[in-house]
């Protein structure tokens, strides 16, 4: 059997740099291992924020890794260095925007600023790409909001079946005809 692999990039130029620890790409293993019972491989990344760092670095997961699921955090807001958004959208050939208009939906519930967020999701070849928020806590608001549409479009793009935990995430996948 095929190991799935999901990529998890930090956007982040401090982190890179070591001034401090990457708690969100930790943030994002630690609910992926929640959610799933599937097993699965992490390839991680954590790079500066920029532009071109971060389409080297979805190009490699999706087309050299096979990551079946690639997810990211930082790089979303409107600071000039926050540039994620705009690397997904290079690199994609689909973009999925329900992922983002769900997640600021959520997000302000908890604060107003989530109108400033932009983040967004993609399609590049098998890989789905979904672009998160760089604080921990908002990390797993937001893929509590959409990740049980996650394994289905996995599914859709002829990736390996992931398979949730149903105590912790429901994943949705329309009845068989």
């Amino acid at each position: 059997m095929e190991t799935i692999k999901i990529g998890i990039i930090t956007a982040s130029d401090r982190a890179s740099a070591g001034i401090y620890e990457d708690i969100s790409g930790k943030a994002i293993l630690e609910t992926l291992q929640a959610y799933l019972l599937s097993t699965f491989e992490a390839v991680y990344r954590c790079i500066p924020d920029n532009q071109g760092d971060i389409e080297n670095a979805l190009v490699d997961l999706a087309d050299q890794q096979g990551c079946c699921l690639i997810v990211t955090t930082g790089g979303t807001g409107p600071a000039k260095r926050d540039v994620t958004p705009e690397a997904t959208e290079q690199v994609c050939e689909k973009m999925m925007p329900g992922f983002g208009e769900l997640m600021r939906q959520v997000s302000l519930k908890y604060v107003p600023t989530a109108i400033l967020s932009r983040q967004t999701a993609g399609i590049r070849g098998k890989s789905l790409i979904l672009n998160l928020p760089g604080k921990p806590s908002s990390i797993r608001e937001c893929l509590d909001a959409v990740f049980p549409a996650i394994p289905y479009c996995i599914d859709l793009l002829e990736g390996p079946y992931l398979e949730c935990n149903e105590q912790v995430i429901k994943a949705f996948r329309p009845a068989q005809r």
